[in-house]
């Protein structure tokens, strides 16, 4: 009744805003996303400083999976419901992502009105757009303590804490949203990304079917919902998921992607035929295109039309570098720095420190090296469990180099830390690492590929963790880096000369390490695991202190969770001529040969290093 009452109303005055959106509720309420979307846009562009109209566009966005275009929206109703003049110049200022023009005029406004719960929650805000989540946690907290009731408060508390790998907390508060209104979609799609992030995913999967029956035509949706379905192995589904988003969306470059990464899949000429079509639009967004790059090198590899095929991927590559300020600089000055920290002698001095637990193992290396094969082996083991690639030991790192406002705080911090300070850290990261743990077993791999990088920090508050280095042929493991477009981080794979230095700087670090403490690291060679598997299992095994069990030979029978881009394949037996595939590609490698040094010929040892 009310649609077709707006739609009257619109035959005789189409720009009236009640109406859109009335029209935009009722088609976001019949799942109709793209026409809630059209009539809101109407609404808000022809009476831009009409609140409700911005707050249902903001619902609808985030519905949609625009979260920076829902938070775009939030902020212009905050801008146009505000009376006071300097909470609009806040606004206003938040809207033009002028963050730091908007933290100085919230400041002062705090300074007189400390208890002005919006002046709170846009500072926060402010706080979380600059990644500074323990204060945006804290003070969205102080806004929810004056006011209890402030849902868009609680809304982005949950928000702040599962981006600050809080889950448990995040869940508490998404929680209390739910039970007050429990047909939020947004809050369900955000209870179910903690719950995938957590290792619920069959909770996570169930909430995404939930809204997914009331809004059936979201492609983000569908392709959220396909993640978690191949996360645990029901690969026909997940397929069928992505494949109803570039149905509904068929310039939907990461739908694409992600039928691509699941490396199973074999393009057929329409397929091609589409992406091809989609990819040459001149009003394609960067994020679809450079998706489309690497799908389509995914779909000419599989076709042996390697030249094409290294073009598609070193244009999606390029595309997500101009994006990035990796400074292929700044590793090689920590890794000299960790060099010169991380002596004989340092250790020495610190000897028996830390939390004595022996529960973790981390699996350390670059990524597609290997490390998802070596963690379903060991997680095939009865006394071992496989968690996921967990953020706890950065986080622990970087908060560190905060500790003084200095971001080159770390790794020299490490120094002046007490013996109780440093178990203290390796408890608060067993703490972290526990909400992972679901089987009760005595082990648990953490194979976070980027914590070779903190290896000095994990022997000093974890001293009895195991640790094994995953290596792979410079040229296999790069370019397979390469060629894989990354969730998030990575930053040095989208160049072969920043993959190369990066390479590099990671041999000579294990080195080092290999010299201050031998034998503390084991390493697995890629290509020797694929020769030989039961040779390789058994001194994996034994490293660990784990008794040799059959199962870890039927890695690929172990139905396990595993979130990475080598989901699929782990779920099969080695396949040996995997390890040499980068040689089809080999004629446009120079540039990586030539930042990989003698790194290059002395493969699998490391070259000679000055002390």
């Amino acid at each position: 009744m009310a649609r077709a009452q707006a739609q009257e109303i619109l035959r005789v005055v189409p720009d009236h805003p009640q109406a859109l959106l009335i029209q935009g509720l009722a088609a976001s309420r019949l799942s109709d996303g793209p026409a809630a979307l059209k009539a809101l846009e109407r609404a808000v562009a022809v009476a831009p400083n009409y609140p409700p109209a911005w707050l249902a566009l903001a619902d609808q966005r985030r519905l949609a999976g625009d979260a920076a275009g829902a938070d775009l929206a939030y902020d212009r109703h905050i801008q146009a419901s505000a009376r006071d003049p300097e909470l609009v110049a806040a606004a206003t200022a938040l809207v033009d992502q002028q963050l730091a023009v908007a933290e100085r005029l919230l400041r002062d406004i705090l300074k007189r009105r400390p208890t002005d719960v919006a002046a709170i929650r846009m500072l926060a805000e402010v706080a979380a757009r600059l990644g500074r989540y323990e204060d945006a946690e804290m003070l969205l907290g102080r806004c929810l303590e004056l006011a209890p009731g402030f849902t868009a408060a609680r809304h982005n508390l949950a928000a702040v804490l599962h981006r600050h790998n809080k889950p448990m907390e995040a869940l508490a508060e998404v929680d209390r949203l739910l039970a007050a209104d429990p047909g939020s979609a947004s809050y369900q799609l955000l209870k179910a990304a903690i719950l995938g992030r957590v290792g619920e995913y069959q909770g996570a999967i169930a909430l995404y079917e939930a809204v997914l029956a009331g809004y059936p035509t979201q492609p983000k949706i569908w392709m959220s919902y396909g993640h978690a379905l191949k996360t645990v192995g029901r690969q026909a589904e997940a397929v069928a998921a992505y494949r109803r988003c570039v149905a509904l969306q068929p310039a939907f470059g990461e739908a694409w992607w992600s039928l691509a990464n699941l490396k199973t899949v074999q393009f057929s000429d329409e397929d091609l035929g589409i992406m091809r079509r989609e990819a040459g639009r001149g009003d394609l967004e960067a994020e679809d295109r450079l998706h489309l790059e690497y799908a389509l090198g995914k779909a000419l590899e599989d076709r042996a039309e390697d030249e094409a095929a290294f073009g598609h991927y070193a244009a999606g590559a390029a595309i997500r570098r101009e994006q990035l300020r990796y400074d292929r600089d700044d590793n090689t000055r920590h890794m000299r720095r960790s060099k010169a920290l991380f002596t004989p002698g340092f250790f020495a001095e610190r000897a028996g420190t830390g939390a004595p637990a022996a529960d973790p193992i981390f699996v350390i290396g670059l990524p597609r090296s290997g490390s998802t094969l070596i963690e379903q082996i060991l997680s095939s083991h009865s006394q071992v469990e496989g968690t996921q690639e967990l953020p706890d030991i950065i986080s622990i790192a970087r908060r560190l180099g905060r500790a003084e406002g200095r971001e080159s705080a770390y790794p020299e911090v490490l120094a002046e830390l007490s013996p109780k300070a440093l178990r203290e850290l390796g408890e608060e990261y067993l703490a972290r690492a526990a909400v992972h743990r679901k089987l009760g077993r005595a082990f648990f791999i953490d194979k976070m590929p980027n914590n070779f990088a903190h290896l000095g920090l994990i022997c000093l508050i974890l001293p009895n963790a195991k640790i094994v280095d995953a290596r792979r042929h410079p040229l296999g493991c790069c370019f397979s880096g390469f060629k894989q477009h990354f969730a998030q981080g990575q930053g040095f794979t989208y160049n072969l000369t920043d993959i190369g230095r990066y390479y590099a700087d990671y041999v000579e670090l294990m080195a080092h390490f290999d010299a201050v403490l031998p034998g503390r690291v084991h390493r697995v060679i890629y290509e020797q695991m694929v020769a030989d598997p039961e040779a390789e299992t058994r001194r994996l095994l034994d490293h660990c202190g784990l008794p040799f069990e059959e199962g870890c030979l039927r890695f690929y029978e172990n139905d396990r969770a595993v979130r990475t881009a080598s989901s699929e394949q782990v779920r099969q037996p080695i396949f040996r001529d995997a390890a040499d595939h980068w040689r089809r590609f080999e004629p446009w490698l120079d540039p990586l040969k030539a930042s990989l040094g003698p790194v290059l010929d002395h493969y699998p040892e490391a070259p000679a290093y000055p002390a």
